[in-house]
């Protein structure tokens, strides 16, 4: 086909010069027909195909790919280079000590995340293989999911998920409308509805589709579920008609055909390429506090064993600098040993040293935390107190790296509607030129109980007034975008709402707008469905009164509203408009605009959401104009919502004040005792929202954030209008730091003789704190000064915030000096920025969609499950983990230390204490259960206790098990318990004589002595002691503990019996052939096992006791009390009253 001058010009502009207007788009050829001749040049792009890949490994690249993963981690790669340095140069100990114990761990993560990746290769061949129906040739044939084309023309029917982005072309209903739900996408259940193109809706039959002749152009594939811009040209007659393209004409892939029989749509997206794809992006990792400490204690660990190999290489030296020690007679030296240089010599000695202490860095630990992690996230699943019965839902742990985390947080930023408010409304009343209405208990489509009455107050306005509260009612019945879902009743027909009330009722992706309409139903006009493109409206006269509906400007965040262009039957056009006050009052030019705004001031205060009605008469020149600008913007294929939003701005202008109406979101069972337990534990709490102030704080004090008695400090565009920001900040500075000044901040907030104060910021007024002005050179100084007010005050209400700005202000909090852990809650898509930002995101199973649950790394159903999670789960997955971590270096150190003074008696000859088997299995078998299950299942205090005094939490903030202090005791009590068990042991074989046959015998314990018969008494009171270490450490006792802490202690004896060829004789031929049973064969050296264990044990015990009774804190004052009155059943109780008097 040959191209004429001007199409060859279009392609090289295009294609070669980069015309900026088409770098983001693509063009797409329905069913791959190519456009007619003179048209647009057929150049048939290439996409990728429909599969979708959500694995991380392939069968060809899992093992090269995993360990390069697995030996990124420093831990991990420590150790690979220890094991090397074992093969290749001599070491005192075998390379089965370290790579026996690596081999283990680096196998048990990839076995887990090869078996996670096989679910999710499983759970992708299942997607991409199912069938799918296909237009093709005027046929519809079935072919699989991942063989799809874009340009594909698929045929869906109902029920059935979209296997990948489509444009909805036609389907079975005559308006060419269908209904889909999106829930696997954004969890709302609600049925929303599509548009068909307007000139191919006609198009039913598939001969009649396959007919089409059209190309789609539009944007690259971009996340945004919501937005989407594009245009198809369709040539009738070879002539191209161009028809905008929005997101209300796109179905996306796991959406769900719903109430409609069939659809035709053509692919646009496929595969990876599809928004859900597009979405799947992982989160960025978060560190836990825990995770930071453990490695900063790995750090100090590795400089301990660094200079441990150092002092051993300097002194075998010093040693050694004696020729009749260098080279004794049973040990001669090769000529070539007696030539290589003394720094290679000294550096393979450092190494070789290196290679024997290299055990106090406990590889074991990492994988025994991941299991602790992943195992202990279940309890939270698995608590049946957080499941709520109203939704079906139990909570869900998205990532298990954070659960200690949860027992640290020191700031809780909390959204408002959905999250502590139900997001549940009831419509309250509404206000026509100061006559208000109020029609009670309309909750969501239900009539409350006792609701069986309309209570009206109005002053009997006249005819016209009677006039304009029709036209108000008319209004909100039309300005909206509910759907009619009808059910069919026992005889099979299909009842409308003016039918029969229990047959059919309101959907709506907005529970506003449900309570609205439901509102207007209650005040005698009805709303019955859209159906070719007419609305349809019940009025009190039992008349139905039909409007065209031309034009809907859809609700955004910005705009803050939502307009309509309606045709009555009479002719007359008209543009309803709806939205919040601060979006309609400047743009009305008309109308009782003081009486109304009185009122919505007045709902305000009494924390009710409000909504203010205007309309706009339109002359047929005036919307013939409207329609010229709505076009030429949605046709845009760049910069589409820009233009949109800039001819809305111009259309909803000159507008006439009808009225405002007032919905009330709940707030949610219990919120209020959540707060004030978060507050009890110490934690700040700051909600942020969208709402305007006057709500929020009414919520905020429903929900005892502010008390009746908290001065309430203002930082508004209100205030900074009357005054500088510079000024309000430094008068609020005063303020707070005259109360506070001198006092301990953490106290001071919880006094009763302190003024308590919480701060109102609105959005505006942070943005200009968050950016710091040209003109003033203090005003880098801003952000501080504010941080220092927040920090003085018990609560912070952040209001008028957009999603941005959410994430700021905790962005500020976490980075600011003190660096507080912070937890982010939220239930919807503008919630998403600030749960990512924080160190702990949580979302809540609401109303607006799952995308916060979906990027959280907790969800629950409900905000008062908050309370638990942190107070018992956090707390508990708190203590657990610290024990384990600072337990672990504690027995590495008591395993270690003992090898260390060994060199000092064996001429730094880097002989090892202990048997091979004993290096390799220390961590791994004796040692590892006994705190595993610890770190599972132990309870320091009763869950009711944690639950009902909430100040317990503040015994375990601020990291405070894992401070140094702390870190260096449990180092110091390894330190002495090693030294305990290696001289005790010692002195025990002090004088020893030759038997007849040439071997040595103690002559106080009539025991064999030899190196291995020390290292295995030094070893089996080094077992015993740390797992009685444990022991005593346990409050919580379930046969799980006792299971395993005796069964460890049998196993390891069972074992040395073993290795020692008593119980298996094929094993005699080894080194420790019958030298436990050789130990065990005396008397005093049971005697020494056990006096060595009580004294290795003495000093802590006696630590905590001198502790506990001089210094106890909360917890351990509890802990006293519950164990004294533990035979009485009303101790729980009644300590639960006491303990939250008791300060610390």
């Amino acid at each position: 086909m040959g191209l004429d001058l001007s199409t060859l010009r279009t392609l090289i502009s295009r294609y070669c010069v980069g015309e900026e207007n088409w770098v983001d788009s693509r063009t797409i050829y329905i069913g791959h027909k190519e456009p007619p001749p003179g048209a647009e040049a057929f150049i048939q792009q290439r996409f990728p195909d429909n599969r979708i890949v959500s694995s991380k490994y392939t069968f060809w690249n899992f093992i090269p790919k995993n360990m390069f993963e697995q030996f990124r981690r420093v831990a991990n790669f420590y150790f690979l280079i220890i094991f090397l340095v074992q093969l290749i140069i001599d070491t005192p100990t075998s390379p089965i000590t370290s790579g026996l114990p690596l081999f283990f761990v680096i196998t048990v993560t990839a076995i887990k995340q090869g078996y996670e990746d096989w679910l999710r290769h499983k759970a992708d061949n299942s997607v991409n293989q199912c069938s799918v129906h296909v237009l093709q040739n005027g046929k519809v044939i079935r072919k699989q999911s991942r063989k799809l084309r874009v340009g594909d023309v698929v045929f869906v029917k109902e029920d059935e998920s979209f296997p990948c982005d489509l444009i909805l072309l036609s389907t079975s209903r005559d308006d060419g409308t269908c209904f889909v739900t999106t829930a696997s996408l954004d969890g709302e259940s609600s049925h929303k509805t599509y548009y068909a193109v307007q000139d191919t809706k006609a198009y039913n039959a598939e001969k009649e589709v396959d007919s089409i002749h059209a190309t789609i152009e539009c944007e690259q594939p971009q996340p945004d579920l919501y937005k989407f811009v594009g245009r198809i040209n369709i040539y009738m007659h070879n002539e191209p008609v161009a028809r905008p393209l929005g997101s209300e004409n796109l179905l996306l892939r796991g959406a769900t055909l719903k109430n409609t029989e069939y659809i035709y749509a053509v692919v646009i997206y496929t595969g990876m390429e599809t928004k859900m794809a597009l979405n799947y992006q992982s989160k960025s990792q978060k560190r836990s506090a825990v995770e930071k400490s453990l490695n900063a204690y790995l750090v100090v660990y590795l400089c301990i064993l660094i200079i441990k190999a150092i002092i051993n290489t300097v002194l075998k030296y010093a040693w050694q600098a004696d020729p009749i020690r260098d080279e004794p007679w049973y040990d001669q030296r090769t000529e070539v040993e007696r030539q290589r240089n003394i720094v290679i010599r000294a550096f393979t000695d450092f190494l070789a040293f290196m290679v024997l202490f290299n055990y106090i860095i406990p590889v074991s630990m990492y994988v025994t935390v991941e299991m602790q992690k992943f195992l202990g996230s279940y309890f939270i699943m698995w608590d049946d107190e957080m499941f709520d019965q109203e939704l079906g839902e139990r909570a869900v742990v998205n990532t298990s790296d954070l659960n200690e985390e949860l027992g640290q947080v020191e700031y809780v930023f909390t959204d408002k509607t959905g999250t502590l408010t139900e997001n549940n409304m009831e419509f309250i009343e509404c206000c026509v030129d100061g006559h208000v209405y109020v029609a009670q208990a309309i909750c969501n489509g239900q009539v409350m109980p006792g609701a069986d009455s309309m209570d009206m107050i109005d002053t009997s306005p006249g005819p016209e007034a009677r006039e304009r509260e029709e036209l108000f009612f008319r209004a909100l019945c039309l300005c909206h975008t509910v759907q009619v879902k009808e059910e069919e009743t026992v005889d099979g027909i299909k009842q409308g709402i003016h039918h029969g009330k229990s047959t059919s009722f309101y959907i709506s992706s907005s529970p506003d707008e449900v309570a609205l309409v439901e509102g207007m139903k209650r005040l005698g006009f009805t709303y019955l469905r859209l159906k070719d493109s007419h609305m349809e409206i019940l009025n009190r006269e039992e008349e139905i009164e039909r409007f065209e509906l031309l034009e809907v400007l859809t609700f955004d965040s910005v705009r803050r509203r939502m307009s309509v262009i309606v045709k009555a039957s009479t002719g007359e056009l008209y543009l309803f408009c709806k939205g919040a006050d601060s979006s309609i009052f400047p743009r009305v030019v008309s109308g009782k605009v003081d009486q109304v705004k009185a009122r919505v001031e007045h709902n305000a205060v009494e924390g009710l959401r409000t909504l203010c009605v205007a309309y706009r008469p339109l002359s047929p020149a005036q919307y013939q104009e409207v329609c010229q600008l709505l076009s030429r913007a949605k046709l845009a294929l760049q910069d589409r919502d820009k233009r949109l939003a800039e001819a809305y701005d111009i259309i909803e202008k000159d507008l006439i004040l009808l009225g405002a109406t007032a919905v009330e979101d709940r707030l949610q069972e219990k919120a209020a005792d959540t707060i004030e337990s978060l507050h009890k534990a110490g934690m700040k709490v700051w909600v942020l929202t969208g709402d305007k102030m006057e709500t929020a704080a009414a919520t905020c004090y429903a929900s005892k954030l502010f008390h009746r008695n908290t001065q309430i400090l203002e930082l508004t565009t209100k205030r900074t209008e009357e005054q500088s920001l510079h000024d309000v900040l430094f008068d609020l500075s005063r303020t707070v730091l005259r109360q506070h000044g001198g006092m301990s901040r953490d106290i001071s907030g919880l006094s009763g003789d302190c003024m308590d104060y919480g701060l109102i910021i609105d959005g505006a007024t942070l943005s200009t704190v968050m950016k710091p002005g040209q003109e003033d050179s203090n005003s880098g100084n801003y952000k501080e000064i504010f941080l220092e007010i927040c920090r003085n005050c018990s609560a912070v209400l952040c209001c008028r915030m957009a999603p941005l700005q959410k994430a700021q202000i905790v962005k500020l909090i976490k980075t600011s000096k003190e660096h507080p852990i912070t937890l982010a809650v939220g239930d919807g898509a503008n919630d998403v920025s600030m749960i990512l930002e924080a160190h702990v995101g949580i979302g809540i199973m609401g109303k607006e969609g799952r995308q916060a649950v979906r990027n959280s790394d907790y969800a629950i159903p409900k905000f008062k499950h908050l309370k638990k999670i942190l107070l018992v789960h956090g707390h508990y997955y708190y203590i657990r983990i610290s024990e384990l971590v600072q337990y672990f270096f504690y027995k590495n150190v008591c395993f270690i230390f003992p090898q260390f003074l060994y060199q000092f008696f064996c001429g730094f000859s880097q002989q090892p204490l202990y048997d091979t088997a004993y290096l390799t299995l220390y961590n791994i078998s004796f040692t590892s259960l006994p705190i595993l299950v610890y770190s599972l299942v132990e309870q320091h205090i009763n869950m009711h206790i944690l639950k009902k005094d909430p100040s317990l939490y503040r015994d375990i903030a601020k990291n405070s098990l894992l401070r140094w202090p702390i870190f260096i005791y449990w180092t110091v009590l390894g330190v002495y318990d090693a030294i305990v068990m290696f001289f005790g042991a010692y002195f025990l074989f002090d004088n020893t004589t030759f038997t007849s046959n040439g071997q040595l015998m103690t002559t106080n314990t009539q025991m064999m002595f030899g190196n291995w018969t020390f290292g295995t008494l030094v070893f089996t009171v080094l077992v015993f002691t740390v797992t009685f270490k444990l022991a005593l450490d346990t409050h919580y006792w379930t046969w799980i503990n006792h299971f395993v802490i005796w069964g460890s202690l049998i196993f390891f004896v069972v074992f040395s019996l073993l290795w020692g060829g008593i119980l298996w004789p094929f094993l005699n031929y080894q080194r420790m052939y019958y030298v436990f049973m050789q130990m065990l064969s005396s008397g005093p050296a049971w005697l020494s096992i056990v006096l060595l264990i009580t004294a290795s044990l003495l000093p802590d015990v006696l630590k905590k006791v001198i502790w506990r009774s001089l210094w106890p804190t909360t917890t351990e004052r509890i802990q006293m009390k519950r164990r004294c009155l533990a035979s009485q059943p009303s101790t729980i109780f009644m300590l639960s009253q006491t303990s939250s008097r008791i300060s610390f």
